[in-house]
């Protein structure tokens, strides 16, 4: 890799991390900042980047990135957050996940006639899961409703593992007959092979910490580190049995999370000792840091080429899936809730696409399919049209929609998005 790129990068995480709190209520989020500087590195620029030279470093860093948010997302999430949201997370993961993805597979079909019935799948499955780091400022302006926050909150924390089997088995269905593992097989080695690795890494992992915890054997430092080993640990087995990383690493982290939490009372362990939100910090730090430079490697070899190539098509229906696609099937999704018509279309505008749609698109191009190439590009335009419309209209939303809160629960205060407040309130 070229030395300036590097001094690029770091000059850039530096700098952001100087103005990281003043830069998170403008429109310049995180992920908009890096993706801009990596195409002024890239082709399109100084040119101190290049994919086909150094391919296997674009690769390196977001598969390590995913693997690492997989597994902290997964292992922050607790079956009471479910709960405790409502309906609103799991309507949105059971009912409009798989209605995204089977819409944006009929707004692909007229689209985008080079690819595949299965590759018009893949495009929309690829683009169906939102990513945290986009959304962060939607999801964490404190005049948003918590119900609100919460529920896309950990909508984003699992909808990105639970579109990993629809992937690989849509994957595996467009290689097949090109010297590719059948759908059969891919069933057996990604989705239960990789989820029983996954399992007992992540139990594993969980049982020895609780272990040490116990007896007061470990310090705060390398107890950080034992927990990230478990889903380095979980990705490499699964790769080493020809399955599915990610799936491996995903399952992990909601093994470990529902097993450190399972800790006795009377086994004298500090509550924060016990909460995988603690013990995950420093991985989930790990991972924003490589997710960011990820973003930046993607502006410079993958959204920078792919600008030299729009087309009308690929322009529609990238904003296609960031509007309709997306928001149609939340408003069925969440039809009969009680939620207002705004509230509803903050939820279904505010699904932005990351870092699990690059991967994704990545280890697509990577199988060499007939449309491979095209794929790569609507998934890179996509991408780059999400990260700056929701992070350019993150501030500004936020503060409207919760402005319209503020003043409509003055008049209703039992709102329908008021729940968690009411619930949470003097019992």
């Amino acid at each position: 890799m070229n030395g300036w790129a590097v001094v690029v990068a770091g000059a850039a995480v530096v700098g952001y991390g100087a103005l990281s709190r003043r830069l998170s209520t403008t429109v310049l989020s995180g992920p908009l900042v890096f993706m801009l500087v990596g195409v002024a590195i890239g082709p399109l620029g100084l040119d101190l980047l290049d994919r086909a030279k150094d391919p296997e470093v674009t690769r390196t860093l977001l598969e390590s990135a995913l693997v690492l948010l997989l597994f902290a997302d997964a292992a922050g999430i607790r079956a009471r957050d479910l709960r405790r949201e409502e309906f609103l997370p799991l309507r949105l993961l059971a009912v409009g996940l798989p209605l995204t993805m089977a819409l944006g597979w009929l707004v692909a079909w007229p689209l985008l006639p080079g690819l595949g019935v299965w590759e018009l799948a893949l495009a929309a499955i690829i683009l169906a899961p939102t990513d945290a780091a986009l959304g962060q400022q939607a999801f964490s302006d404190k005049q948003v409703p918590p119900l609100v926050r919460g529920g896309l909150t950990v909508e984003s924390g699992l909808n990105d593992g639970l579109a990993l089997p629809f992937f690989v088995l849509a994957l595996a269905a467009a290689g097949e007959g090109h010297s590719h593992p059948g759908v059969a097989e891919t069933f057996l080695r990604a989705l239960l092979l990789s989820s029983a690795i996954g399992v007992a890494a992540g139990w594993a992992g969980a049982s020895l910490l609780r272990w040490s915890l116990d007896r007061g054997w470990s310090s705060s430092d390398w107890r950080q580190f034992l927990v990230l080993a478990v889903p380095v640990i979980a990705y490499v087995l699964c790769a080493v049995v020809e399955g599915s990383g990610f799936i491996g690493a995903w399952v992990a982290g909601l093994a470990f999370g529902i097993h450190l939490r399972r800790t006795p009372a009377d086994l004298g362990i500090l509550p924060q000792d016990s909460d995988p939100a603690q013990s995950t910090r420093f991985t989930e730090c790990l991972g924003l840091l490589l997710a960011s430079l990820s973003f930046l490697v993607f502006g410079a070899v993958i959204l920078g080429p792919t600008l030299q190539h729009l087309s009308w098509r690929m322009v529609l229906y990238a904003l296609l899936s960031l509007t309709i696609v997306r928001m149609l099937p939340v408003a069925l999704a969440l039809a009969g809730t009680g939620l207002r018509p705004a509230s509803i279309a903050y939820i279904g505008w505010f699904g932005p696409r990351g870092l699990a749609s690059l991967v994704f698109g990545l280890l697509a191009l990577e199988e060499h399919l007939p449309g491979g190439t095209l794929l790569s590009e609507v998934i890179a335009v996509t991408v780059g049209l999400s990260i700056v419309l929701h992070g350019a209209s993150a501030p500004f939303l936020g503060d409207r929609y919760g402005t319209w809160f503020t003043r409509t629960l003055r008049k209703e205060p039992n709102m329908r998005e008021n729940a968690l407040a009411q619930h949470d309130g003097p019992r």
